[in-house]
């Protein structure tokens, strides 16, 4: 079972125009998330921005890189770095995502889809397992947005849930990437949240999406480029009545807003945070 910190309410993705603000803002709750590959350096400014943030907000280290759902085997150099950034800055979460995005030593700017086979699932649960050793921490794993229907053995809500099985894991619920998935591949969300292992699931994620620039609403992208839409917040109180109230994280990578647009955000998600934990909320369940 997913422990989750008690403190940590709604929080926002750290970026470093923002830094400033981040440091001086004061909010119940309020956590900041990063990407570990942005700041495995030696020294310089982002290091010493990170160490000041820290000392006045818990912090969530969100990988991108490390291809856990890839067929080649993990990058220990890189694990050693990952593991130099939690001795350093002990984030409150790690997590990472079922998708692959190195080949054969070659990078990819993306995150790939994994297909759902059983043969996907061992090597997934292998790198999941490694990653969780190498760290000495619980990984949460991010479900993926998807575009194309594969030639799947498994739904990807079960492939999820015997990853958390087997390894021990929790879950990085993404509700924009079902609400993306969903629409693009034409499941019903609610039935992928109901096969979702509630207790597993340490964290949500909010984000932003928009259609193709080509085929239009036929085909939704994930781009975390602009505020999250209506459609999503119902999906994510859904999620928070069913599951129950997790750190919940507003993504925001491209399109970047001024500081107080996102604090807003984030302010609508820790209402959906606070509805579900008043008493008479608990006593109605």
């Amino acid at each position: 079972m997913t422990v989750c910190p008690p403190s940590l309410t709604a929080g926002l993705g750290l970026k470093p125009e923002h830094y400033r603000p981040a440091l001086d803002v004061r909010a119940d709750g309020l956590w900041f998330e990063i990407h570990p590959e942005n700041y495995m350096v030696d020294g310089g400014p982002r290091l010493a921005w990170l160490d000041a943030i820290r000392s006045e907000h818990p912090l969530s280290f969100h990988g991108v890189g490390l291809s856990l759902g890839g067929p080649g085997p993990l990058d220990r150099d890189h694990l050693a770095r990952w593991k130099a950034l939690v001795r350093r800055f002990e984030p409150a979460l790690v997590s990472e995502h079922l998708a692959w995005s190195v080949h054969s030593g070659q990078y990819f700017n993306d995150l790939l889809p994994v297909p759902m086979t059983r043969d996907a699932l061992d090597r997934f649960c292998d790198h999941v397992d490694q990653m969780q050793e190498a760290l000495g921490r619980q990984v949460l794993v991010e479900n993926p947005s998807r575009y194309l229907a594969m030639r799947d053995e498994i739904p990807e809500a079960c492939f999820l849930a015997e990853t958390v099985q087997r390894t021990g894991c929790g879950l990085l619920v993404d509700i924009n990437n079902i609400h993306v998935s969903a629409h693009n591949l034409g499941f019903d969300a609610l039935d992928y949240l109901d096969a979702i292992p509630g207790e597993a699931v340490g964290e949500f994620h909010l984000a932003g999406h928009e259609a193709d620039t080509e085929l239009g609403d036929a085909l939704l992208i994930d781009t975390h480029g602009a505020p999250v839409v209506q459609p999503v917040w119902d999906l994510y109180a859904k999620a928070v009545e069913r599951i129950g109230p997790r750190p919940t994280l507003i993504e925001r990578d491209n399109n970047i807003p001024p500081f107080a647009s996102l604090l807003a955000e984030r302010d609508l998600a820790r209402t959906v945070l606070d509805t579900a934990t008043r008493p008479e909320a608990i006593h109605a369940d």
